[in-house]
């Protein structure tokens, strides 16, 4: 597909995260490409969807941790609500676990944050070309899984999107109740995805997974 955008007919930029220094250091970096250009911001998911819904955008960079939620419950948001808008994730979190759940939910591509800026306008105009982007390092690993040479690295890769998506949840200290109001499920759902978890994990109670969640997401605060 050929890049449709340039000095003419800017792409439409959104960042999503909770961080404002982190939004105002993406707009900067974005604003000073010809092609580019970062025309809203937002910290949690219901600021998100109403920006896109008041003006919609190309592409919008979603940080996989925002405010007392999970970046993965917006993509699938996103997802439903806007299909045309295209979606990369940025996050500390490890791609190894988290990459394939957010492709799994609707993104487009993958990033950790530590890379450099000009990998991630390169991923974001590979996006906009309607491919998708993820590591090197990622790709091949994936690839290997596709072709049976590779096991998940962790169980916690495992894991579908939506019980990666409690699993983080219950790492921010949310209660079952808490986590079915978030995701509009009900407390059914969300005490057969724990069942799950827990399964898959090879956890026995529910504060080795309590534990386990707690200690997954203070060790990669995105």
């Amino acid at each position: 597909m050929q890049y449709p955008f340039s000095a003419d007919r800017k792409a439409k930029v959104m960042v999503v995260d909770d961080h404002a220094i982190v939004r105002q250091g993406m707009f900067m970096l974005i604003n000073r490409e010809p092609d580019l250009h970062a025309c809203c911001e937002a910290a949690d998911i219901e600021q998100a969807v109403e920006a896109n819904r008041a003006c919609p955008h190309d592409i919008a960079i979603v940080d996989m941790s925002l405010d007392n939620a999970s970046g993965l419950e917006l993509v699938r948001r996103f997802q439903v609500q806007f299909p045309e808008l295209k979606l990369l994730v940025l996050s500390m979190h490890d791609e190894s676990i988290y990459a394939e759940p957010a492709l799994k939910a609707g993104a487009s591509g993958y990033l950790m944050k530590q890379m450099a800026t000009d990998v991630l306008l390169h991923a974001v105009r590979k996006i906009l070309r309607g491919e998708l982007y993820l590591s090197d390092q990622m790709h091949s690993r994936m690839l290997k899984k596709m072709m049976g040479g590779a096991k998940a690295e962790s169980p916690v890769g495992n894991l579908s999107p939506a019980e990666l998506e409690v699993l983080h949840l219950i790492g921010l200290g949310m209660g079952t109740g808490e986590i079915a109001d978030k995701l509009a499920r009900s407390i059914k759902t969300i005490e057969s995805h724990k069942a799950n978890i827990k399964k898959k994990l090879d956890l026995v109670s529910g504060n080795q997974l309590t534990l386990f969640a707690i200690n997954l997401v203070s060790s990669r605060v995105g």
